[in-house]
C-alpha cells in the first residue's frame, strides 16, 4: 500500500555492465524505504564510489559527529572546507571511462576540430566474434596445459636431477666454511662429474664482498683462472659461469658438461672470454677443477624463452581471438604467470620441486581474489570492447613484472635495506625509481580525487602506515619490504578505470607472482641475520705484530705473530680464540699466538687474513697482508674482508 509524502524508490538496473535508472512506480512507497543496489554483472563507476559493495543506505541518515565537525569548517575555518572540497573531487564525481583511442581519434589544430573514425576495434570485435565460443576456450585451456606439460618435461625432467647444479654452485666455500685445511670439501681429486647447468647465469652476481688472496670481487660472477692452456679454475670458482667462459655451454640457454678435479694447484691466471672475465690467483690452491670436451647427457638446453613464447602467445590469442569473461582473463593471467615462472623462469629448485610450487599456489589465489575484489573488476571489465588495446596496456606490464628479477638486475638495490644505499649507483638508481613510482601515485591519485575516492583510501592507508609503524618499531627485527608486499600495498590504487590503471595493476600482478613463486611469502620482519648473508659482521678484527717493516728472508724458521685478546674484548665480544687463512684456506684455529710458514711453498706470494674466534665461531676477517717471494711483507688494509 502506498503511502502519502513518501519518497520514490529507484532500483539501479544493470545490463551488460551499463547503468540504467529504472523508476518502479508500480512498488509500494514507504517513508522508511531502502534502496537497494542489484549486484552488476562487472561494477560500473558508479558502483566504484561505494567501491562495490552491495549494500543499503538511508537517504535522510543524520550524518556522524566528525562529518558535523567537518562541514562547520565551512564557516570557522574556510581555507581548510576549501582544501577539504578540493580533495573530496567534483560533485557529483567524474564517470571514469577509457574510451577506445583505435576506433576514433580527434584531431585539435587552430580552434578546429577533426574525429577520424578508425574502426580498427570495431572491425576486430566483429571478426573475432566467431572465436568465443565456451567449447572453444575449454578445448583451448586443454591444449594449453598438455602442450605445458611437455614442455616443462623437456625443459626439467629428462635429465637426471642429481646433474643440476645452479649458477652459484662450487666446491669450495667462502672464508673459513670448508673447515680446517679444507676437509669438510675434500676429496680434493675424485671421479669426473657431469653437470647441468640453467640459462642467463651471468646475471647472477655477488651481492657481497668477495675476497681472493687480496682482491674484494662484489657486482660479478666469481670466477678464478681459466687463463692457462688447459683452463685450470680454483675451487671456489662458480662451474656454470666458468663453463661459459671455457666454452662448455651457452650463456642464455645454459647447457651440460663434464668437469674432472684435479687438486692442487699454483698460479691461476685471469682470463677474458665470452662475456665473463675471471680473476688471477698467484699463489696455491688444494682444489682446482677443468672441463672436459664431451658429456654423456642430453636434453641439456634451457627452455626457458620457448617457454615465455608460448606463454605470451597463449595469453594473447586468450585475450584477443577468445575474450572471455574478464574474471576469467584474470585467474588465466595468475596460473599462468605463477607456474611460468615456478617451472621455468626463475624456480626454486632445479628441478623444480612441483610440491612447493604447489604449496605457494593456494595461499597465491587467495591474495589473487582480493586483488580481483579491490582493483581488477573495476578497471579490466572496462577494456572489453578493446581487445587491441588490452592486449596491449595488460600483457606487455603483466611479463615484465614476471621477468621482475630480470628487469631489475641492473639496479645496484637488492634488498631494500639501508645498507643497500651504499653501493655505487644505488642513491641515483632508488632516486630515479622513487621519482617514477612517485609520478604514477600522483596521477593515480588525481584521478581517484576526480572520482569522489580520495578520503575513502586516504584513511585505510594511513591505518596500514600505522600498522608498518608499529611492525617496525619491533624490537630486534628490521622492516624489509619484499617486492610481493609492495606489490599488494599499491594494486588497490589502480581501481579507478585508466590506461594507468591497468598498465599498473598488470605490472603489479605480475611482480606479486614473482615475489611469491620464487621467495614464497617471505616476512615482512626479519631479523639481523636474515639480511646479513655473507656480508661483514661489523665485529672486532685482530691485528698482526708481524708488519711492513720485518722481512721474512727464508720460510723455513720464519713465523708471524699477531696481538693476544684483550680483557675488554673477551668480556664484551666473548672471543676466546682466533682463525687464519693462509691463501684462503683456513690453517689454524685455537688461542695460539703465531704460524709457522715453513710448511709454506717458496718462490710464490701468500696472503693471510685473521679473525677472532668465539666457541670456534669465526667473525670478520682482517683484509689480507700479503708476503711476497722477496720477502716482503705488506700490511692489511683497514676494515673487514
Amino acid at each position: 500500500m502506498s503511502l502519502r509524502g513518501a519518497r520514490e524508490t529507484q532500483l539501479v538496473h544493470l545490463e551488460n555492465g551499463i547503468a540504467s535508472d529504472v523508476e518502479l512506480s508500480s512498488l509500494p512507497r514507504q517513508s522508511d524505504v531502502i534502496s537497494t543496489a542489484v549486484p552488476a554483472k562487472y561494477p560500473t563507476s558508479n558502483s566504484l564510489q561505494s567501491h562495490g559493495s552491495e549494500h543499503v543506505t538511508k537517504s535522510d541518515e543524520p550524518y556522524s559527529i566528525w562529518k558535523r565537525r567537518i562541514h562547520n569548517l565551512r564557516h570557522t575555518h574556510p581555507k581548510l572546507w576549501r582544501m577539504y572540497e578540493w580533495f573530496r573531487g567534483p560533485n557529483p564525481a567524474v564517470t571514469i571511462h577509457p574510451i577506445a583511442l583505435l576506433d576514433s581519434v580527434t584531431l585539435c589544430w587552430r580552434g578546429h576540430t577533426t574525429r577520424i573514425n578508425l574502426g580498427f576495434e570495431s572491425w576486430w570485435l566483429k571478426h573475432s566474434h566467431p572465436f568465443r565460443q565456451q567449447w572453444i576456450l575449454i578445448l583451448f585451456c586443454a591444449a594449453y596445459i598438455v602442450g605445458l606439460a611437455f614442455i616443462s618435461r623437456a625443459n626439467s625432467f629428462l635429465t637426471p636431477a642429481q646433474s643440476f647444479i645452479d649458477c652459484t654452485s662450487a666446491y669450495w666455500l667462502k672464508d673459513d666454511g670448508c673447515g680446517l685445511n679444507g676437509q669438510s670439501c675434500s676429496p680434493f681429486t675424485g671421479p669426473d662429474f657431469e653437470f647441468r647447468c640453467p640459462g642467463d647465469c651471468l646475471s647472477v652476481t655477488l651481492a657481497n664482498p668477495r675476497t681472493v688472496g687480496a682482491t674484494q670481487l662484489v657486482y660479478t660472477s666469481l670466477v678464478v683462472g681459466g687463463g692457462d692452456s688447459n683452463k685450470t679454475y680454483r675451487g671456489d670458482s662458480w662451474i656454470c659461469p666458468a663453463a661459459i667462459q671455457a666454452g662448455v655451454i651457452s650463456a642464455s640457454k645454459g647447457g651440460c658438461g663434464t668437469l674432472r678435479l684435479v687438486g692442487n694447484y699454483t698460479d691461476f691466471l685471469p682470463a677474458v672470454a665470452r662475456g665473463v672475465s675471471s680473476i688471477g690467483f698467484p699463489s696455491v690452491f688444494p682444489l682446482s677443477f677443468r672441463f672436459l670436451d664431451s658429456t654423456s647427457l642430453g636434453s641439456c638446453t634451457d627452455l626457458r624463452s620457448y617457454a615465455l613464447a608460448y606463454n605470451v602467445l597463449c595469453t594473447s590469442i586468450l585475450m584477443l581471438l577468445l575474450r572471455p569473461e574478464p574474471v576469467w582473463i584474470f585467474w588465466c593471467l595468475l596460473c599462468v604467470g605463477f607456474w611460468h615462472i615456478t617451472l621455468f623462469s626463475d624456480p626454486r629448485s632445479a628441478p623444480p620441486a612441483l610440491s612447493d610450487g604447489f604449496g605457494t599456489f593456494l595461499p597465491a589465489l587467495f591474495v589473487g581474489y582480493a586483488f580481483w575484489r579491490s582493483a581488477w573488476r573495476f578497471t579490466l571489465p572496462k577494456f572489453e570492447g578493446m581487445p587491441l588495446e588490452r592486449v596491449v596496456w595488460y600483457l606487455a606490464p603483466f611479463w615484465a613484472g614476471v621477468y621482475f628479477n630480470v628487469v631489475t638486475a641492473k639496479i645496484p638495490i637488492d634488498r631494500l635495506v639501508a645498507s643497500d644505499l651504499e653501493r655505487n649507483g644505488a642513491i641515483a638508481a632508488l632516486v630515479i625509481v622513487a621519482i617514477v613510482v612517485l609520478v604514477i601515485i600522483l596521477y593515480q591519485v588525481w584521478v581517484i580525487r576526480k572520482a569522489g575516492m580520495f578520503f575513502y583510501y586516504l584513511w585505510r592507508y594511513i591505518l596500514a602506515g600505522l600498522a608498518v609503524a608499529v611492525l617496525a618499531s619491533l624490537p630486534g627485527l628490521t622492516f624489509r619490504l619484499h617486492h610481493y608486499i609492495a606489490a599488494i600495498l599499491l594494486t588497490p590504487l589502480t581501481a579507478v578505470p585508466s590506461r594507468v590503471s591497468a598498465v599498473c595493476q598488470a605490472f603489479l600482478l605480475g611482480m606479486f607472482l614473482q615475489g611469491v613463486a620464487k621467495f614464497d611469502f617471505d616476512s615482512i620482519l626479519q631479523t639481523a641475520a636474515e639480511l646479513q648473508r655473507d656480508a661483514p659482521l661489523g665485529s672486532s678484527l685482530p691485528s698482526f705484530i708481524t708488519n711492513s717493516s720485518t722481512a721474512i728472508f727464508s720460510l723455513t724458521n720464519a713465523s708471524i705473530n699477531w696481538d693476544a685478546i684483550s680483557s675488554e674484548l673477551s668480556d664484551s665480544e666473548g672471543w676466546n680464540g682466533f682463525s687464519l687463512l693462509v691463501d684462503d684456506v683456513q690453517r689454524l684455529t685455537g688461542d695460539g699466538l703465531s704460524y709457522t710458514l715453513s710448511g709454506l711453498q717458496a718462490g710464490v706470494t701468500h696472503f693471510f687474513r685473521l679473525a677472532y674466534q668465539r666457541d670456534g665461531i669465526s667473525g670478520d676477517y682482517t683484509k689480507a697482508a700479503t708476503l711476497f717471494p722477496n720477502g716482503t711483507w705488506l700490511d692489511p688494509l683497514p676494515g673487514p674482508s
